[in-house]
């Protein structure tokens, strides 16, 4: 029978180091929100090849004191926490106190600290959570710390670990949303050597977003601000004709902590119901604010799931700011009328209303009008010209009636030379026109062999009408259906996607986890047409299949789709086929040619073709009996 025991210390810290170091990012974040909790106002961090390796976090906070340092690295050990009461307003990014101690179990750890007014630092090495004597050691105020090859005394964990790119932009990620969350803190983030994201930490939010998310999406950006109940709302929302192709431009903070929040977002987009072209979704950068008692936040180990006291309070509170101020930007600005009297006195008004003398310049004068022309007298008239007035050859001449005053002189044709007679063009026989009679071009929509249903048309340019020997009437989605029937296609080809190289390279700005997402499966993309490459922070397109109109628009799909389907290898396959078969597929609105309908339509009645890709229906079925209710024939 086994017998219960507790585990050994180094092995308990193992276990637990798996469960919240899950990756490099997830220990930088930990180590950020420290140096965030510690007061600092710039914050570096620099890694290598994405950085398992080694990563480095500097900041000019408070400092650790020489004798906390060996405690700081102990489990549950935090500066954040007194009492259980303070579990019911947490204020704090970090709490728990396990990031240190999990960090170290895992890897090899150098800290240097030095508190401000201090005479020196101190610095401490572990290695396996196994830490060293302090010795002083020269250094800036603040806290600096140095990880290198983590997961090496965890090998197993080490397989699971993604591509450098991949867990850079990741960990790229990170430091961007923390740069949002507290635009009063300068953020530099360096990645083998490059700097790829510094802030102003100027105080001001459009700055920061500027810095982080480009200038693009700062460009397209309008200020919200308002409050309901006890929620305070600030921050950026796109315009309407700015929308995005995916959720991922969607970030909420909540007291400085950036949350993932299906409430929050559903209120954004309700916001926006009516405003947004069909298949867009709209950004923002939204922080509320609300008392640490009102939201919890020690819902999940990654702490950005928080829970709210009241849902509806946060849900109206974004839902209403937000839609007031798209309001107010589609209202017509109104030009202030300033009324005279508050712009002048009545002396000044008075003398405006004088007629003033007009000034002339010496040597100037003024043309007067022109009299009016005097009318000609008969006896004064010009006496006409004798006009020359040849007939035209091989037509009879008929002189014109004479009018009074005037005089005709008839010159006769110039005869041909005699030498050079000129004979008379023979006459060509044009051989009759023989009349035809064109038929105008029979279309038919039904198939050549006997099928058991008949095409009746199609209506909006979108759904197929056809009937059925049962005398059932079907509603058919093009769009639909042909996307099936393209997806089922990628899936079962064996040969490679036809592909075309792009012209120019087009570089695609994604959020960081949707490029780390993307990053992860580029042998998964190239096997399906995209060529694609880490390029700093977006992703450099160079090939894309042959039947993509909109590469960007298709790769910010497949970023969402990717990261979704992460942890499934199959389904992150299934998701870009879709994507593919959508982009690719018959769009709704569009001429389509008979021929092609009758393919759909065939397919259809066989049963092979159900549902779309995404579980949409593909056909609707209205039997007789349901049309004769309608009309009250039944």
């Amino acid at each position: 029978m086994p017998q219960i025991q507790q585990l050994p210390p180094h092995l308990a810290d193992l276990i637990a180091a798996g469960a919240v170091v899950v990756s490099h990012p997830s220990g930088c974040a930990a180590r950020l929100e420290n140096a965030l909790d510690a007061g600092a106002s710039a914050i570096a961090a620099e890694s290598e090849k994405g950085g398992p390796t080694y990563i480095r976090i500097t900041d000019n906070g408070c400092g650790i004191a020489p004798e906390q340092l060996p405690t700081a690295f102990l489990r549950h050990a935090t500066s954040k926490l007194r009492r259980p009461e303070d579990l019911a307003a947490i204020g704090t990014l970090g709490f728990r106190g396990e990031a240190l101690a999990a960090i170290a179990a895992v890897s090899r750890v150098d800290i240097f600290s030095r508190q401000t007014g201090a005479d020196c630092g101190a610095a401490l090495h572990l290695e396996g959570g196994v830490p060293a004597g302090v010795t002083e050691a020269g250094c800036p105020d603040g806290t600096t710390v140095c990880v290198r090859d983590l997961f090496y005394n965890t090998p197993a964990r080490m397989k699971f670990m993604k591509k450098d790119s991949a867990e850079g932009a990741a960990a790229a990620g990170v430091v961007t949303h923390l740069a949002l969350s507290h635009p009063d803190v300068s953020f530099k983030l360096l990645r083998d050597g490059q700097e790829i994201l510094h802030t102003p930490g100027d105080g001001q939010l459009l700055s920061a977003v500027y810095a982080a998310m480009g200038r693009d999406f700062a460009m397209g950006l309008q200020e919200v601000r308002g409050c309901g109940g006890d929620v305070q709302v600030s921050g950026y929302v796109t315009r309407p004709l700015n929308g995005h192709g995916t959720r991922g431009r969607q970030l909420f903070f909540v007291n400085g902590r950036f949350v993932k929040s299906q409430l929050l977002s559903a209120a954004l987009e309700e916001a926006y119901r009516n405003r947004l072209l069909k298949g867009k979704f709209p950004g923002c950068v939204l922080h509320l604010t609300l008392p640490e008692d009102r939201v919890d936040v020690n819902v999940h180990p990654a702490k950005t799931v928080v829970k709210f006291v009241s849902d509806k309070t946060a849900f109206d509170a974004v839902y209403y700011t937000v839609m007031d101020a798209l309001n107010r930007a589609e209202q017509p600005a109104r030009q202030e009328e300033k009324p005279f009297y508050r712009t002048m006195t009545a002396q000044e008004f008075r003398q405006q209303q004088k007629p003033q003398p007009e000034k002339r310049p010496l040597g100037s004068y003024t043309a007067r009008p022109a009299a009016p022309a005097r009318p000609v007298r008969p006896a004064e008239q010009p006496a006409l010209a004798v006009r020359d007035v040849a007939p035209e050859p091989g037509k009879a001449f008929t002189a014109p009636t004479a009018r009074p005053g005037v005089s005709y002189h008839i010159t006769p044709p110039t005869p041909a030379s005699a030498a050079e007679p000129q004979e008379p063009a023979p006459v060509r026989e044009e051989p009759p026109v023989q009349e035809t009679v064109s038929l105008p071009e029979q279309v038919t929509l039904e198939p050549p062999h006997e099928a058991p249903w008949r095409i009746a048309g199609e209506v909006l340019r979108t759904y197929i009408i056809c009937e059925d020997e049962e005398e059932n009437v079907w509603l058919i989605d093009k769009h639909a259906a042909h996307e099936r029937v393209r997806f089922d296609a990628l899936k079962a080809a064996a040969e490679p996607v036809m592909t075309q190289t792009l012209l120019e390279p087009l570089a695609v700005e994604l959020p960081p986890e949707d490029c780390a997402a993307v990053l992860e499966q580029l042998p998964l993309l190239e096997r399906y047409g995209f060529r694609c490459e880490d390029f700093g922070g977006a992703v450099l397109v160079r090939e894309v299949p042959g039947d993509i109109d909109d590469p960007a628009g298709a790769l910010e799909e497949l970023a969402e789709d990717l990261r979704l389907n992460r942890a499934d290898p199959d389904a992150a396959r299934d998701s870009l086929l879709s994507t593919m078969a959508c982009k690719s597929a018959i769009k709704a609105g569009m001429h389509t040619d008979p021929a092609e309908l009758r393919r759909l339509v065939d397919r259809v009645q066989s049963g092979e073709i159900q549902y779309c890709p995404n579980g949409r229906p593909v056909a609707v079925k209205l039997p007789k009996y349901e049309l004769e209710k309608m009309f009250k024939r039944a």
